[in-house]
């Protein structure tokens, strides 16, 4: 199907969801939380090997079966747990993702990512999904994402209840928005955690409108840890209106004294991004992941000068823009921070606070990268590279 008509199609059916509602489904909620094992019991013991990642959710969890599950719905309470890579279970005669998972008590979670930080470096991860998202889903991309990077502390992902069904974008957003509160307040009691001296922030898509004022917030009202320790902010394929980004950072989240106490975003962009495409077309406006020309002067006067028509958002201090457009991979070219080998292999370094890359590509803009594909490796290994292992079979 021609590009276009993938977008006009893509962007219909966003369009007819936003009229939808939702099904609240044929169990009471308070039926799917009646177990006990949906109230994590303090002190129970949770096996740290066998689930060695983190998860803060605000979805609603189904405990009348032996699998826990997280399901669309939103939750009564956050929620705190550890989980491991999924695994593919027989449900129903189908295949389908399980995520392995326990639940703690708030308390009994936070020791437990205390003592896993005090070990490394003080460093942690935080991993915020996007739009069409499950549980099982946004698992394997933390996961992959701990394997892929190597990181030297604990990572976390937290989930919030998106749908998982393409034509659920509009209920996505509602989500998304309704789930501001409980993720800023729990970005600020990460970052006032004496014993955390730098979290990491990497958002995909959707997931970049609750970290941005989520970090504004803990800007303004974290008193204990001045929120400095939020400094290496990773935005892959944000889907923000790009104006309001531009108006907006310099002022919160890239302020001067922000800037000074070494904070810096990273913003990975393709214009082959076919998802921001059809956002755009249902906004209205640019995406900050998509280097669209909305200005048709600007665009012309690029291209006037033998430029590549593509607009960025403008410079600012602590922020660099990568532009993936050229090694863009899959059908929609929206995680190429994860499907890319060479884009893997820049936000590798960009975890690890490696500020310069030899494999970027300096553009007119001082703030802006390309990210070309290596002659010597027109054929790179994408899924050995970026680490998308095969999910194993459960036992």
């Amino acid at each position: 199907m021609p590009r276009r008509l993938l977008v006009a199609a893509t962007t219909l059916a966003l369009s007819a969801c936003s009229i939808a509602a939702v099904d609240y489904g044929p169990v009471r909620h308070a039926d799917y939380v009646a177990d006990p094992r949906c109230t994590a019991q303090p002190g129970a013991v949770v096996d740290g090997d066998a689930l060695p990642l983190f998860f803060a959710t605000s979805r609603l969890p189904d405990c009348r079966t032996d699998d826990i599950r997280l399901l669309r719905h939103r939750g009564d309470t956050i929620r705190y747990g550890r989980f491991a890579v999924p695994r593919e279970s027989e449900v129903g005669g189908k295949k389908k993702l399980r995520t392995p998972m326990a639940f703690q008590a708030s308390a009994d979670w936070w020791t437990a990512l205390q003592a896993e930080t005090d070990r490394r470096q003080g460093r942690v991860l935080l991993y915020v999904h996007g739009y069409r998202e499950t549980f099982e889903t946004t698992s394997k991309d933390a996961a992959q994402i701990a394997r892929m990077t190597g990181f030297d502390g604990p990572v976390i992902e937290y989930s919030w209840p998106s749908q998982g069904e393409v034509l659920s974008y509009a209920v996505d957003e509602t989500n998304m928005y309704h789930d501001v509160r409980n993720f800023r307040d729990f970005l600020k009691t990460l970052a006032e955690r004496p014993w955390v001296k730098e979290i990491v922030v990497v958002s995909h898509s959707l997931g970049a409108r609750l970290v941005i004022p989520a970090i504004a917030y803990v800007d303004r009202t974290s008193s204990s840890a001045d929120s400095s320790n939020i400094s290496n902010v990773i935005l892959a394929s944000p889907d923000i209106d790009r104006e309001t980004f531009e108006r907006d950072i310099e002022e919160e989240v890239l302020a001067p004294r922000r800037v000074a106490n070494n904070r810096r975003i990273t913003v990975y962009v393709s214009h082959a991004d076919k998802a921001l495409a059809a956002s755009r077309a249902l906004h209205g406006y640019p995406r900050l992941g998509s280097p669209y020309c909305f200005n048709p002067f600007e665009a012309a006067d690029l291209k006037a000068k033998g430029l590549p028509v593509r607009c960025y958002p403008k410079s600012v201090a602590g922020l660099t823009v990568v532009d993936t457009t050229d090694v863009s991979r899959t059908t929609t070219g929206h995680s190429n921070f994860l499907r890319s080998a060479v884009a893997c292999r820049d936000f590798v370094d960009v975890v690890a606070d490696k500020r310069a890359r030899p494999d970027r590509v300096a553009t007119h803009l001082a703030h802006v990268f390309r990210l070309l594909p290596d002659p010597a490796e027109p054929k790179p290994d994408d899924e050995a590279i970026c680490n998308r292992v095969p999910v194993a079979a459960a036992p």
